[in-house]
């Protein structure tokens, strides 16, 4: 230690001699003897210095490690620090009776200090704090929104790379309502015109059928074979007309079918999810999906069947996130699923529904009570089918006689709109149920008077504010969601 102390007391009277230069520490640290031994921990970056003085002239100054951190006198009562290495040590201080004035825990690492002045010139408001913790960087303090801890990572890991603990917590999360509305419309139209014929000779020798089912089947007692024709059912017309050309009886027949639908289905959820979590929806239900377990054989030797049920319906999921100037972004995942038979699959005796899915993933930044559509999720459907006599069906005019069409023709377009709000928690009072406003009934109104419940009036607290009053703006504690129209009418 005597050499270490012969060294710098030599750079130390380099450093006051005429004409040196003496390096500007941008930080000092004082020091009290009034204090414990113990007088806390130096952060000093990596390549940097800081300067440290005490209350009384220092004799002597210690380092742990030297190839952590330098240390050079400056006067007798100041010490410059520089940072050589990542990582701790410690620095003990004596006076002339070589009694200890303070000991300092001193961490090289990155420039904090530097760290701090930019989180606060970027993240303006935020209380968050930077400390080293050996070759890393620590944050920590507690904000109100969620993206402020994150653009505070980013700048961390410019100074220590992916070396950063984040310790910062959010606090008062915002909490966002999602009224989504799903708006479907489905029109279908459709022709369906049929011919069919029956022919049979004065002689019986000769008999004939057209049109559609037409059939030839075996007798059940002479086993020859009998011309017969489908029923025509689920048409809106028949017509039937018999007559006789020469020696041939004839019989034709025309059934004609329009048919034109419009549908629309609708479902309106209302979700609440705290700011950075996911919420879900689905109104529809789970339909089984028979799996074959592979290695897993019964007694028999068949193979194990398990059933797995997958969901359909209208589904909605959304991820909702509050940034700092009450901008609300939204990753939202809206879907509208159907069972389609015709895109079953047949394995043996089991059938497996198929689905007919229409699904969308969007990210969107929106303000309270600003509202957005997803529209253009557009499906048709076409099909035509004809069933002819050969050559004759292909006779202009004279061969629609000898054929059948069908024309059908669908679309469906599905519309969302989504509304978000800030909202918070409502008091109790002003919770109000679609079962408020009904009393139920009692054994003799139901019986005599037929009464299924009366209407009654509201307690005062549960009411609309009185003239003249201004309701609580939603997004504010104690404010009240807007009412809406449920749909009950007593």
């Amino acid at each position: 230690m005597a050499t270490k102390t012969n060294r710098a007391a030599l750079l130390a009277g380099l450093l006051i001699a005429p004409g040196a230069i003496v390096p500007f520490a941008p930080a000092r640290a004082e020091i009290s003897a009034s204090t414990a031994l113990h007088a806390g921990t130096l952060e000093v970056p990596l390549n940097k210095s800081q300067v440290i003085t005490a209350d009384r002239a220092v004799a002597k100054a210690m380092v742990g490690n030297d190839e952590i951190a330098d240390v050079v006198p400056v006067t007798d009562r100041s010490l410059y620090v520089l940072g050589r290495k990542m990582g701790t040590t410690s620095l003990t201080l004596y006076d002339g009776a070589g009694r200890v004035i303070s000991i300092l825990d001193v961490a090289v690492g990155p420039d904090v200090q530097g760290l701090r002045s930019q989180i606060a010139e970027f993240i303006p408001g935020q209380p968050i704090d930077a400390k080293i913790s050996n070759d890393s960087v620590v944050l920590s303090g507690t904000v109100n929104d969620p993206g402020a801890a994150e653009r505070a990572v980013q700048i961390a890991r410019t100074y220590a790379g992916d070396k950063v603990v984040n310790l910062v917590r959010v606090g008062s999360s915002q909490q966002v309502m999602l009224e989504v509305r799903f708006a479907e419309v489905s029109r279908s139209s459709g022709t369906e015109v049929g011919v069919s014929s029956f022919s049979r000779s004065s002689d019986g020798r000769f008999d004939s059928v057209t049109g559609g089912g037409a059939q030839l089947v075996p007798d059940a007692t002479t086993g020859l074979g009998v011309t017969k024709l489908l029923s025509i059912t689920d048409t809106f017309s028949v017509f039937r007309k018999s007559f006789t050309i020469g020696g041939l009886d004839l019989q034709g027949i025309l059934n004609a079918l329009e048919t034109k639908g419009m549908v629309r289905t609708l479902a309106q959820p209302t979700l609440v999810a705290l700011s950075g979590e996911r919420a879900s929806f689905l109104a529809g239900g789970e339909f089984p999906v028979p799996i074959a377990q592979s290695g897993g054989g019964a007694a028999n030797g068949n193979t194990a069947i398990t059933v797995e049920f997958k969901p359909f319906g209208v589904s909605l999921g959304f991820t909702p996130t509050v940034l700092s100037d009450k901008t609300i972004s939204l990753i939202v995942e809206p879907e509208v699923s159907a069972i389609d038979p015709s895109a079953s699959l047949t394995l043996g005796n089991i059938t497996i529904p198929g689905l007919s899915t229409r699904r969308a993933s969007t990210t969107l930044e929106l303000r309270d009570g600003e509202s957005f559509a997803i529209a253009g999720l557009l499906q048709q459907d076409f099909k035509t089918t004809i069933r002819q006599l050969p050559l004759l069906g292909s006779l202009p005019i004279l061969g629609s006689l000898f054929r059948s069409s069908s024309f059908r023709k669908g679309q469906t377009e599905l519309l969302i709109v989504v509304t978000a709000h800030l909202v918070a928690p409502i008091k109790p009072g002003q919770v109000r149920l679609p079962t408020d406003a009904v009393s139920e009934p009692t054994a003799a109104e139901a019986i005599l008077m037929g009464t299924a419940g009366r209407r009654v009036a509201l307690p005062p607290s549960a009411s609309a504010p009185a003239p003249g009053a201004t309701a609580p703006q939603a997004g504010t504690p104690g404010a009240s969601i807007p009412a809406r129209k449920t749909g009950y009418d007593y």
